[in-house]
């Protein structure tokens, strides 16, 4: 059951979720006058910090569900491992307007490809196996280097394994009897990584932010730029393909589809029902973020129509940099540092990010040259 309700301003929205994302579709939404209810187990999450309401319990405990529920206009969701029964719960009371389906197949590997597949989308060529001799089996139909992934979990590189060569298959077949369920998929020597970043309403329209182009360090993203450099051709071939997906699967709200360009081809790899990391740079540099256009999604008002008002490039802040970046806020003035307000700066934990624009992007690169020392050196 889906809500075609308009959530208006001074009601309130519940998020499961307290991390960084559920914290900026917070702020968004506070800057339309909404009110805030968040569900999460830390004291204090980033997004409690903004909120009005916070609900400290387990995201799979179902007496907080129905409290969140309960206090709540409409529900979203900050990340796609939500438990799929307290997801069909809200469902079915009307306040989940982006649905449960989308979450079942996002948070499953295996679900997210065969989705692709039956739309005839191009997507790594992948194996699902389930055991030691499943996988030792599967890896003789690939060439190296291939990768293989838990189907379940796994973000940021976790829950995944490159194999380079022959001498990695133990370690590989060591992974598959460990995590039972898992993906084998032929690594695609791409040219670069885009993300398309879109919203879509409860009735089905859909609004289109300019693709991002990705850089990862670590299995980290580390840098977006945007808009992408790609062709017309490549441009449209990623907006049709998430068009088939948004529409297959009913999108309602902010989602990401991460796609591999080589030459004039895509390949999809990883999908996200929700506002994306690579997004971010819609806060300065479009006239609405993803987390703004994300709450109108959700809320049942019409979508905004995007505009970029200049080119952008936003850097992840980790652990590691957290001293540099507050160093560099007292000597510089380029950029827009956002830090998300977590207890403990772990190594490579995401702390924050910033964002440089200007009118070309040799102005932004420049912006860039002078802080790059101080931040994920």
């Amino acid at each position: 059951m889906q809500t075609n309700k308009t959530i208006v301003p001074n009601q309130t929205i519940g998020i499961i979720g307290g991390g960084q994302l559920g914290r900026m579709m917070a702020i968004a939404a506070r800057y339309m006058g909404y009110r805030i209810a968040v569900l999460d187990p830390t004291p204090n999450c980033p997004t409690a910090q903004v909120a009005d309401t916070q609900i400290t319990a387990a995201y799979d405990d179902m007496d907080a569900i129905k409290r969140l529920t309960d206090i709540s206009d409409v529900v979203t969701y900050e990340f796609e491992n939500v438990d799929l029964q307290a997801a069909s719960y809200i469902e079915s009371c009307g306040k989940l307007p982006q649905g449960s389906y989308a979450l079942e197949v996002t948070q499953n590997r295996e679900k997210e490809k065969r989705t692709i597949k039956d739309l005839k989308l191009s997507t790594p060529v992948f194996e699902i196996v389930t055991n030691a001799k499943e996988c030792e089996e599967s890896l003789k139909k690939f060439d190296f280097p291939v990768v293989i992934k838990t189907c379940r979990g796994g973000y940021d590189g976790k829950g995944q394994l490159k194999l380079n060569s022959q001498a990695d298959v133990e370690e590989a077949k060591e992974f598959a009897e460990k995590h039972q369920h898992c993906i084998i998929e032929e690594w695609i020597q791409f040219d670069k990584e885009i993300s398309v970043v879109f919203s879509r309403s409860q009735s089905g329209e859909i609004a289109n932010f300019p693709i991002s182009e990705n850089e990862h360090r670590d299995h980290i993203l580390y840098k977006t730029m945007a808009p992408a450099r790609i062709s017309v051709e490549v441009q449209i071939k990623a907006y049709e393909a998430a068009r088939l997906l948004a529409e297959k699967m009913n999108i309602v709200g902010t989602f990401a589809i991460e796609m591999f360009v080589k030459g004039e081809d895509i390949y999809l790899n990883e999908m996200a029902p929700r506002p994306h990391n690579s997004g971010h740079y819609t806060i300065e540099a479009c006239n609405i973020s993803q987390f703004g256009q994300h709450v109108r999604a959700i809320c049942g008002l019409p979508l905004a129509k995007i505009r970029q008002f200049k080119p952008a490039i936003m850097l992840n802040i980790l652990g590691k940099d957290m001293e540099t970046v507050i160093e560099a806020m007292q000597q510089k003035n380029e950029g827009f540092v956002h830090l998300y307000g977590k207890k403990e700066a772990k190594e490579k934990r995401k702390m924050g990010h910033i964002t440089y624009i200007g009118d070309t992007f040799d102005e932004v690169s420049a912006q860039m040259e002078k802080c790059k020392e101080t931040i994920n050196n």
